[in-house]
């Protein structure tokens, strides 16, 4: 959006927004703040950048609340592992874009070209945590969570569906999709052992990044072990396989 608008025309947006988001500020001026670009601000504590820290608080607080809550008997470690694959700056962006938020951002001259479909990804993400943020300011943690859980909520179901059975494999195929756009591939690394008794080495590859392979007792045990280690690997762990 230009910087210069009328009032009528930014009031016109900030009811558009509100309609598209299903939620009606009682201060309208948070959203103005959460969807103003640094761009389009007069100085940089009057963009939404400091909106954009609060509301990354905001969803993380709320997607491990969800977490702790669906998957009781999942220790520490499993935990981080769901929430990397639930929200990620690529899902937020997702998110925004559902929304169509970026048709109203408020950006500066030099960048008041940008069609809400030409938005960079970056920039989506950005807005749909500060606006996050402006929720939580304006209604609580209630009305945060009340929004966040609509796009969320199917997210973690999704997720659950397959962590709830050991299905590693399934986890990684959403995590590729949303980070890499691209579904995981198994290649046959190495066996060894009698054919009645083989082993299997077994490694993901997204794209051109092949991940660490992992062995099995069977090309099954081991797809799912080469998974865990991919995933282990995107999120920065510790493998949970050797490799070797």
């Amino acid at each position: 959006m230009p910087q210069e608008l009328s009032l009528n025309t930014e009031a016109e947006i900030l009811e558009e927004c509100q309609k598209a988001i299903g939620y009606q500020f009682r201060q309208p001026e948070l959203l103005r703040a959460s969807l103003t670009h640094a761009s389009g601000a007069n100085t940089r504590l009057a963009s939404n950048e400091r909106m954009e820290f609060l509301g990354d608080a905001v969803l993380g607080l709320v997607t491990c609340e969800q977490l702790y809550q669906r998957f009781p008997d999942y220790q520490e470690g499993d935990l981080t592992k769901i929430k990397s694959v639930v929200v990620s700056r690529r899902t937020c962006a997702r998110f925004s874009r559902a929304l169509n938020l970026g048709a109203y951002i408020f950006l500066g001259k030099g960048m008041d070209h940008l069609h809400a479909s030409a938005v960079p990804s970056s920039m989506l993400a950005d807005v749909y945590e500060s606006l996050v943020a402006a929720i939580y300011l304006d209604g609580g943690l209630e009305a945060a969570r009340t929004f966040i859980l609509k796009q969320l909520g199917p997210e973690i179901e999704a997720v659950a569906e397959g962590a709830h059975g050991g299905n590693f494999k399934s986890l990684l195929q959403q995590v590729a999709q949303r980070e890499f756009n691209s579904t995981p591939q198994y290649v046959l690394l190495d066996e060894k052992g009698p054919d009645h008794s083989k082993c299997f080495k077994i490694a993901a590859v997204i794209g051109r990044h092949t991940f660490a392979g992992a062995w099995g007792r069977n090309k099954k045990e081991a797809e799912q072990r080469a998974a865990m280690n991919a995933l282990a690997q995107v999120n920065g762990e510790p493998l949970p396989f050797e490799h070797d």
